[in-house]
């Protein structure tokens, strides 16, 4: 098969000019509301250009000028951008209910089976019943704490990998090593099964980056729905069909092979059992087509694995950085008296220093930094100003995470900032919102958390940490890598030492 034709977007605009200013001249007038306050914007593209390949970082910027509450004109859709804690209240609570739908998104709609997962499908009955399944059979406490075992696991089955590959005293692919575990954590409990067998883990790992990178790329579609048949010349719509096309082939697969086992009564059910026997019993209002089932699974994998090990690399990344903050955790995790070799879940509860460590690090580098995209269901007043249905609504939860008016030293790395009080993240402190509030507010939070927690305390506890040789702490490389979430760059490649803490698992 030939490669398809991807072109720059400078590019395609400039051969496409003519028909975006006759698109220009058919525009309506209505009459001029209160709307929020803009940056100046160019013909036909409008602020397109002022975003760089970091959005979170240009709307920081952006919004540093003209305010908290900024109206953005990209392409044909007006964009509102949200930077404030005051403001991230307004939209996620006090007018949840019209700002709880998600925008029509192309690429969205091809990876995800026509938007059937909860992440971003429409405000509606299908997307209430969708994510009502996952959170009881999948993300609830009850469930997260059921997984308990597995969690233990596959910790163990890391800090074995770790170590072997320390024996040589090279640095460690760090970043592989976490977005391995984070994925077999998630296909273990999702579908009863270890994946590592056969490579399909990897295969898993890959197609989740390749969504996270076409959910955060441009699609001329989005901005200018009216010329979204010039898609093809980027080429990202096949990019996006191929990518969807292997999901669906593997997770046929899957499918298939829980089809086969559901007549053995030893089988133990997972969640992937749960949904193939809603979609038979014809007692449910709502029954899922095999599609539906493959749009929750795309979700809950990639979602799950994403925020899980983001977290945990910027975590080791910032803890290798800041050697007195490493020193104080490894004195509380190595402190506890487990009477075992590593760290359990019942230890954690001791580990309080740990917890704000995780905190700072979600606060600084939260997984997905403009949250989801929203859009407006109706005509809303905010601080004043007119918004009108069908706006589309981005919460730039970095930016309010490093708000110097909400938070002291708001670009360094001080994880004190959370000890003694009760700032939190489960959506209802709008200062520090990783993981959204509200209706839309992530389902897998209390799953991701928990994850990274055990993670965590036994990395620390098992082995010491350096840079690799004649490489300080200045030159790590802290960039973020573009997408619609945002690992680091540069992979983490840390050496590992076993310390006395540590035997074989």
């Amino acid at each position: 098969m030939s490669p398809s034709l991807e072109l720059p977007f400078e590019l395609v605009l400039l051969l496409f000019l003519p028909f975006l200013l006759l698109l220009s001249f058919k525009q309506s007038f209505s009459k001029k509301a209160r709307l929020p306050p803009s940056p100046p914007k160019l013909p036909f593209i409008g602020n397109l250009h002022q975003l760089g390949p970091l959005p979170h970082r240009s709307l920081q910027a952006l919004a540093e000028k003209y305010g908290p509450l900024m109206l953005l004109h990209l392409g044909q859709v007006p964009t509102l951008i949200v930077s404030s804690a005051e403001m991230a209240r307004e939209i996620m609570r006090t007018h949840d209910h019209i700002f709880a739908s998600r925008p029509p998104l192309k690429v969205a709609k091809i990876l995800f089976f026509d938007a059937m997962d909860i992440g971003l499908a429409p405000y509606g009955e299908y997307w209430r019943y969708a994510r009502k399944l996952c959170i009881v059979h999948l993300l609830s406490n009850k469930k997260v704490q059921s997984f308990r075992l597995s969690r233990e696991e596959e910790v163990a089955f890391m800090i074995n990998n770790i170590s072997r590959a320390s024996i040589t005293a090279d640095p460690v692919n760090l970043s592989e090593i976490l977005h391995a575990f984070a994925n077999d954590m998630l296909c273990r409990v999702v579908s009863g099964k270890f994946f590592r067998e056969g490579g399909r883990n990897k295969l898993f790992r890959k197609l989740i980056r390749e969504n996270s990178a076409l959910l955060g790329g441009f699609h001329l579609g989005d901005c200018f729905p009216s010329l979204e048949w010039m898609d093809v010349f980027f080429g990202m719509r096949a990019r996006a069909k191929r990518n969807a096309e292997r999901w669906s082939g593997v997770l046929d697969e899957v499918i298939k092979e829980h089809a086969d086992q559901a007549k053995d009564e030893k089988h133990e059910k997972d969640f992937v059992d749960v949904l193939l026997s809603l979609q038979k019993d014809p007692g449910v209002d709502l029954a899922l087509t095999k599609e539906d089932i493959k749009a929750l699974l795309v979700d809950m994998f990639g979602a799950g694995t994403d925020t899980s090990y983001i977290v945990l690399e910027w975590t080791m990344a910032e803890l290798v950085r800041n050697s007195l903050v490493m020193e104080k955790l490894q004195d509380e995790v190595r402190g506890i008296d487990t009477g075992k070799d590593m760290v359990k879940e019942e230890d954690l509860g001791e580990l309080s220093f740990l917890k704000a460590v995780i905190k700072e690090v979600l606060r600084l580098h939260p997984p997905a930094p403009l949250l989801l995209p929203r859009e407006s269901m109706d005509d809303c007043r905010i601080d004043g100003y007119e918004i009108p249905r069908c706006t589309r609504v981005i919460v730039n939860g970095w930016a309010i995470g490093r708000d110097p008016k909400l938070w002291e030293a708001p670009e360094e790395f001080r994880p004190e900032r959370f000890t003694g009080n009760q700032i939190d993240f489960k959506g209802n402190d709008f200062q520090f919102i990783p993981f959204g509030s509200g209706r839309r507010i992530c389902p897998g939070m209390n799953f991701a958390v928990s994850t990274v927690e055990l993670a965590l305390a036994n990395l620390i506890r098992c082995f010491d940490w350096e840079l690799p040789h004649g490489m300080a702490r200045e030159d790590l490389d802290m960039v973020e890598a573009p997408g619609i979430t945002n690992p680091m760059k540069q992979r983490l490649q840390l050496v590992a030492k076993p310390c006395g803490y540590y035997k074989d698992l």
